[in-house]
């Protein structure tokens, strides 16, 4: 058994963890083969401070908080048999990010990955807003800072699942229905490096009842995009208030 622990810095709502660095912490615990990507299901908002249990394999592994489930990570076949979705110029990105809804409404202003209500220096500062010409799809610029880096500059695989969390929430419109992080199913084929130059790419694919489902992209810009890694989730829309472990 080993320990997990969400710091408060890395938090969605203003009392939970956010859901991308959660399920980005617990999916190091299991081991992707060829052919496979790491699902992660919450199972409950997840506390910060805490210690949480881990217990399984590198096949399976459940976080607890106590006797309460907090999230379980697995591996499943890799559902990226398309094409990702297709990334944006640097500048492009840019222009989309003036449309970011989360200025004028953010259910959740302090969130690690996409916060307004925040310095840009605490958190990832993403703004994904909606193309002019596409507006299923949102795009937005990140260059990681050297603080969510490990010593060799690569960026930590719980802050590269942050990063493809919230552009694709976005691409539902937070501001007018917030949504909460469900499940998230993620590839990481290669990190970032702190001071590169990224776009992070959300697409919405359909939405059902109080559920939405999404697709992300990370690419690198060296100068060439550059796909490093994708996710798919699923949202369900919430009562902000009701977001408490």
């Amino acid at each position: 058994m080993s320990t997990l622990v969400i710091p408060q810095r890395y938090n969605g709502p203003s009392r939970s963890g956010n859901g991308g660095w959660t399920c980005g912490a617990l999916a190091q615990h299991v081991v992707a083969g060829e052919g496979e990507a790491v699902q992660v299901r919450l199972m409950a908002p997840p506390p910060l401070d805490v210690e949480l249990a881990v217990t399984g394999d590198d096949r399976e592994a459940t976080a607890a908080d106590g006797e309460r489930p907090v999230a379980v990570a697995s591996l499943v076949p890799s559902p990226f048999t398309e094409a990702a979705v297709e990334p944006v110029s640097w500048d492009v990105a840019l222009d989309a990010q003036s449309r970011y809804r989360g200025l004028h409404d953010h259910p959740f202003a302090t969130c690690f990955s996409c916060g307004t209500g925040r310095p840009a220096s605490d958190g990832l500062a993403l703004r994904p807003g909606p193309l002019a010409d596409r507006p299923e799809v949102t795009a937005c610029t990140w260059v990681p800072a050297d603080d969510v880096a490990g010593p060799d500059g690569r960026v930590t695989t719980e802050v590269t699942w942050a990063a493809l969390d919230c552009p694709g929430g976005w691409s539902v419109d937070l501001a007018g229905r917030p949504m909460v992080l469900g499940t998230m199913t993620a590839r990481v084929d290669a990190l970032s490096r702190a001071g590169v130059r990224h776009v992070v790419m959300g697409r919405v694919q359909r939405q059902e009842g109080r559920k939405a489902w999404t697709e992300t992209a990370l690419y690198a810009l060296d100068p060439a995009p550059r796909l490093l890694a994708r996710a798919a989730a699923v949202w369900i829309a919430v009562d902000p208030a009701t977001i408490t472990p």
